[in-house]
């Protein structure tokens, strides 16, 4: 059985190859490509300080990501997530500074209503039958809207740089009792994921990791994880902000891959009529998406208000949307729907945050950073079109 699983893997990822079908392989090789880049033109491209500071930069863009790639995978788009996370940050500040709500309630009010509006536009997509791009499209203009009346004139209303939406941004964690074991535990979970995983595929019959891959994704995460946790805490430490993150990031992925929902969600994007008859509620499916990525829009509205230490007109301007849905391509989420993953937003954002970082770094005006970035993302649709391509030579679209 074991031999019989190393060459049915093996046979699979040969398969995958030829197809195109390299998962978030192109994204690392840019994201590699970058970085090599950036730190040969500028020593302090890779410096703890600079890392730090990325680590941090990446988190609102990120959160919102992460949403647009639960709406990719069914094969749809969601325009509105922009406003969304600007009415967020006004709703929080107008309540907090404006009527004097203490900030928790007022952040989980401007949360539930990210959520909200989320499910609205999605309600009007699966029920009544009004695309989805006209729907948040209008989202885009009406939440915007909104926002701009909740600022005010002054079109931006600063709050605490001590409570707790600051503290998103600015909370730093630098025992090394705590980070490391942290690093260690993620590294142990990993491990015992990938064994029960593993003894469940080869008890139903299915192609499984053997278990040198197995130890060597998990020295490669190890590797990763203690070098990231050395290299924060020689600047500030790990980032609260960071942490949340990758928190959000992995329970996504499990929920999609794990969950009975979450395989209906991926269904969904392989074919509509397909999961019909396969049992799923589509609607419901659909609804239940974009609740999930307004209410994500909402949250990394928060991190980007909280980065600022003021709710302002910044994430409704547009930039914040362009760069969520690039982050979700280039990190290797199909525009077709059906392939990707919550570590898709990741890589993503990786990759735009390092190129605007070190655009910055260089003195590099912001019209060549929009003309690489647009260039990045112009090579990831290409290589998606392909890779759907060459699956479709073969019928399996």
């Amino acid at each position: 059985m074991r031999w019989s699983g190393t060459r049915a893997r093996a046979g699979t990822v040969r398969r995958r190859l030829h197809e195109g079908e390299l998962g978030p392989v192109p994204a690392l090789l840019a994201l590699a490509v970058t970085w090599v880049v950036f730190q040969s033109l500028n020593d302090n491209f890779l410096s703890p300080r600079n890392l730090s500071v990325l680590s941090v930069d990446i988190v609102g863009t990120g959160m919102i990501a992460v949403g647009i790639v639960f709406v990719l995978l069914i094969g749809e788009i969601d325009l509105s997530v922009g406003s969304l996370a600007g009415l967020a940050g006004a709703l929080f500040a107008a309540l907090n500074v404006n009527l004097g709500m203490p900030e928790w309630p007022a952040v989980i009010i401007a949360v539930i209503c990210g959520a909200a509006a989320g499910a609205g536009h999605g309600f009007i997509f699966a029920r009544i039958g009004v695309p989805a791009f006209v729907v948040t499209l209008a989202g885009l203009l009406g939440w915007n809207g909104l926002m701009l009346y909740l600022l005010g004139p002054e079109s931006s209303i600063n709050f605490s740089g001590d409570g707790l939406v600051a503290t998103l941004t600015n909370r730093y964690f630098s025992a090394a009792v705590a980070t490391y074991g942290l690093a260690a535990l993620g590294t142990a979970a990993y491990l015992l994921a990938s064994y029960q995983d593993r003894r469940r595929r080869g008890a139903a019959g299915m192609p499984y990791r053997p278990v040198g891959e197995i130890w060597a994704r998990t020295a490669l995460l190890a590797a990763v994880a203690f070098t990231a946790v050395y290299v924060l805490r020689r600047f500030e430490g790990p980032p609260l902000a960071l942490l949340i993150f990758l928190g959000v990031i992995v329970a996504s992925d499990l929920f999609l891959r794990r969950t009975p929902y979450g395989r209906q969600i991926l269904a969904l994007g392989g074919g509509v009529e397909a999961a019909r008859r396969a049992g799923v509620d589509v609607a419901r499916v659909r609804i239940w998406v974009f609740l999930v990525s307004g209410g994500l829009a909402a949250v990394g509205g928060l991190f980007v208000a909280s980065r600022l230490t003021s709710a302002t007109t910044v994430p409704g301007s547009g930039m914040l949307l362009i760069n969520a849905i690039a982050a979700a391509v280039i990190g290797g989420t199909s525009l077709f729907g059906g392939r990707g993953s919550a570590w898709s937003a990741l890589l993503g954002v990786l990759i735009i945050q390092s190129i605007a970082s070190g655009m910055a770094l260089l003195g590099v005006e912001p019209a060549v950073q929009f003309m690489i970035t647009a260039g990045v993302l112009l090579l990831a649709v290409i290589f998606d079109s392909l890779a759907r391509r060459a699956a479709e030579s073969r019928g399996r679209v």
